[in-house]
């Protein structure tokens, strides 16, 4: 796995999966791209294609529906289609590593048979219920509850920011609750709530800055009823368990970010080639080549932390201080691009119709989910002893 990290170059069965996606981002995802953008509108006819291609299903076994492929795999998916469309890459990221993956790594047979042939084939939807009014960064901070009653969770309280929670296609939540307390501190568990059970809301969709076709609601539970079986691994295991899912997942976004960044190079090159000023292309300006090379230096640079970070990973080694690393580097790298590319294009730059204005506004919330710039640097500080 780790080769290719000196040689550059992909594996065949990687090479093809991405030049694969390639086609599709520019074929199917890039002509309704802006119109979804514009209209705010959730792109069903793309996630079908995806789900036809088996993107869901990427990372996991064949036995639950899955492709049999690995995290590394859906990275390179999520690079190409992050090239194009932000939103369309964080639907697929967040519908595997938020929705599908907690229950394959924690969940019981049971659950695995019910839940996740529906979700690798992408046909239906899954979000993971973490975030809420007071507990972001601080996820420690978690106040909604979970009580037994009888043999069923009782559900109460409320969640925000969480993707893919309120399509059409939206089956469940996993949803973090205070079920007790152990050793003074507040007992987290992890619990599946089926989207069709009493008392479970999805309020209204977000009017967001960017990632404008993604499915992002506020949650609230009033009164949910789900039986005891719905518990997601061990019970007061759930904080430890989703550090350990957002850990992979910043290797997903990482991901996404570089696919951002390299979009927005790309783009510029073709602009640069294309546009002209006082009497010759714009890229023959030492300007615009220094602008787009030193664009070029960081999508590469953060390419290859992303990279590293999943070749520990799936080699069963220490990942998360690389996570954090990748994570850091990728989602400034978009920013910065997208940036620099905005002003590239000049005027041009801040018209909506443009990926590159997209990109603008797309992108600073890859400095902020899946934890913030500021949370990668704490445990980047942490994992060297400070």
């Amino acid at each position: 796995m780790t080769d290719f990290l000196s040689t550059g170059t992909l594996p065949d069965e990687y090479r093809d999966l991405a030049l694969t996606v390639r086609e599709f981002a520019r074929q199917v995802v890039a002509p309704v791209a802006a119109k979804h953008d514009a209209e705010h509108s959730f792109p069903y006819e793309v996630v079908s294609g995806m789900a036809d291609m088996g993107l869901f299903g990427l990372p996991f076994p064949e036995e639950y529906g899955g492709m049999g492929g690995d995290y590394f795999a859906l990275c390179l998916a999520l690079e190409e289609l992050g090239k194009v469309d932000q939103s369309v890459a964080i639907t697929l990221e967040a519908g595997v590593s938020l929705g599908a993956m907690p229950i394959y790594r924690f969940g019981d047979d049971k659950q695995k048979q019910e839940w996740l042939p529906q979700l690798t084939s992408g046909r239906a939807l899954a979000g993971f219920g973490l975030t809420e009014p007071g507990a972001g960064s601080d996820a420690g901070g978690t106040r909604t509850t979970a009580v037994l009653d009888g043999d069923d969770w009782i559900i109460n309280g409320s969640k925000q920011f969480i993707t893919n929670s309120g399509t059409d296609i939206t089956r469940l939540v996993t949803v973090t609750a205070v079920t007790g307390e152990a050793g003074g501190k507040k007992e987290i568990s992890t619990i599946l709530v089926p989207t069709d059970t009493p008392g479970f809301v999805a309020e209204p969709a977000y009017n967001k800055v960017g990632w404008n076709a993604s499915d992002t609601h506020p949650l609230s539970f009033t009164d949910v009823r789900v039986p005891q079986e719905n518990l997601l691994g061990e019970r007061g295991r759930g904080y430890a368990n989703f550090l350990r899912i957002l850990d992979e997942g910043r290797i997903a976004i990482a991901a996404l970010a570089v696919g951002a960044a390299q979009g927005c190079v790309d783009e510029s090159v073709r602009y640069a080639h294309e546009r002209e000023a006082f009497g010759q292309a714009i890229g023959r300006n030492q300007a615009i080549a220094f602008k787009i090379g030193r664009m070029e230096a960081r999508a590469h640079a953060a390419r290859t932390a992303y990279y590293d970070a999943a070749a520990l990973m799936l080699a069963g080694k220490p990942f998360k201080k690389q996570a954090a690393i990748a994570k850091l580097v990728a989602s400034e790298a978009a920013m910065d691009n997208a940036r620099d590319a905005t002003q590239v294009f000049g005027g041009y730059g801040f018209m909506n119709e443009y990926a590159v204005a997209r990109h603008y506004r797309d992108s600073k919330i890859l400095e902020i989910g899946e934890g913030t710039t500021e949370v990668q640097l704490m445990l980047i500080g942490r994992e060297l002893g400070l």
